[in-house]
């Protein structure tokens, strides 16, 4: 059953759909603990501490953190090789070019795939940056609003971080609407309300995530 589901062209569309909510609700949750910046380091760094004892005394320290980590990776694997092998599928179905030209698609449509990639690697170093400081020359543990501002007073991870961010904004506006598709959702009479739903989440989650970038460059957070 797995392995049909798997195989099938409708089984990976709902694996990328499903894997995709779930990456957007983590995004919704991560999004808000960022603005925590706002409210000064002992709010964002209290918050920060939270996430690795969130579960206690029933986890132990940093359990809870890990296993919502491994989820992420996993749904971040199911859904980038699920995309890459419809894209290869869809690409053998039709090797030879349209004999009329298909209708223009959205901006957002027509980028989804290169979206995907950007996404893919600011994911690495994001980590690389804020969780391992591997690329961070002033990483200090322990201390992560200092690590945002630092991050954030150089011209190249603001420029990393934004471009990322509305790549991001994007993926999501057409994601969720395909994801709705794919799930049945959609449907005459609720087309226009996922549509705009699927705007206004690419819209927030994008000036949500800017905003920490923005306030560190002008001062007002620092």
């Amino acid at each position: 059953m797995t392995r049909t589901l798997w195989d099938s062209t409708v089984g990976k569309k709902t694996i990328m759909a499903v894997t995709g909510l779930v990456m957007l609700g983590y995004l919704v949750a991560h999004m808000v603990g960022n603005l925590k910046i706002f409210f000064g380091p002992g709010e964002f760094d209290g918050y920060a501490h939270w996430l690795r004892t969130m579960g206690e005394p029933i986890l132990h320290y940093e359990w809870a953190l890990w296993i919502v980590r491994v989820g992420l990776v996993a749904a971040v694997v199911l859904h980038g090789v699920s995309a890459y092998q419809l894209s290869r599928r869809d690409i053998r179905a039709r090797p030879a070019k349209y004999v009329h030209k298909k209708p223009r698609a959205s901006y957002a449509t027509r980028t989804m795939r290169w979206g995907g990639i950007i996404l893919a690697l600011f994911i690495v170093w994001h980590i690389l940056d804020l969780t391992t400081g591997t690329v961070h020359t002033s990483f200090e543990a322990g201390h992560p609003y200092q690590n945002v501002i630092d991050t954030f007073s150089t011209w190249y991870g603001n420029v990393i971080y934004i471009v990322a961010v509305l790549a991001m904004g994007l993926h999501v506006q057409h994601g969720f609407w395909s994801a709705a598709q794919t799930l049945g959702v959609g449907n005459a009479t609720r087309d226009r309300i996922l549509k705009t739903l699927a705007n206004v989440l690419a819209a927030v989650l994008t000036l949500g995530f800017v905003s920490v970038p923005v306030a560190v460059m002008t001062g007002v957070v620092s």
